[in-house]
């Protein structure tokens, strides 16, 4: 197993049915409190394990899961605000050097809390034809905002298992 992609990369879908719009954003709902789960009995030494060598530690997972939800939430926003906008990538790893980055787990995590009661109630309230709208990045390639709640899904899983490795290290 390629402890990069404990989950396997992801797979855009290119069709999407309702039923699975309704399951990712269950599952979204779900982050804070199996994030919260999973990493609020964790002392200080806990949070500097890494999944492999030269990764993120926890904390530095946990803070990244959380500027990734912000940055999704205003990419649909402009996506539902603006037609098909440009949206920027960021440096990740840059983020993650960031003091901020230092501060204790829980600043993340209520920050998250908040966020998630706003996205998903904008998400729960999307018409098919918002689900359609789309966002776009500086290499041309295009999103559709129901592809994105499958990206996030993804996301979330994908680093909560490298938390779980983490802690199995």
């Amino acid at each position: 197993m390629d402890k990069r992609y404990p989950i396997e990369q992801f797979d855009c879908p290119i069709k999407v049915q309702k039923k699975d719009i309704q399951a990712w954003i269950k599952e979204l709902s779900t982050l804070p409190i199996r994030l919260i789960s999973l990493t609020v009995s964790l002392d200080e030494l806990e949070l500097t394990k890494t999944y492999r060598e030269q990764s993120w530690n926890i904390r530095q997972l946990i803070h990244h899961i959380v500027d990734s939800h912000m940055k999704g939430y205003l990419r649909m926003k402009l996506a539902l605000t603006e037609e098909n906008p440009l949206v920027k990538t960021y440096e990740e790893s840059e983020w993650a050097k960031l003091t901020d980055y230092n501060l204790p787990i829980k600043v993340s995590l209520q920050l998250l809390e908040s966020l998630h009661e706003q996205r998903i109630n904008l998400l729960k309230n999307l018409t098919t034809s918002q689900l359609q709208r789309t966002y776009q990045y500086s290499d041309g390639s295009k999103m559709r905002i129901e592809q994105s709640i499958a990206l996030y899904v993804w996301h979330d899983n994908h680093h909560l298992a490298h938390i779980q490795q983490a802690l199995n290290n």
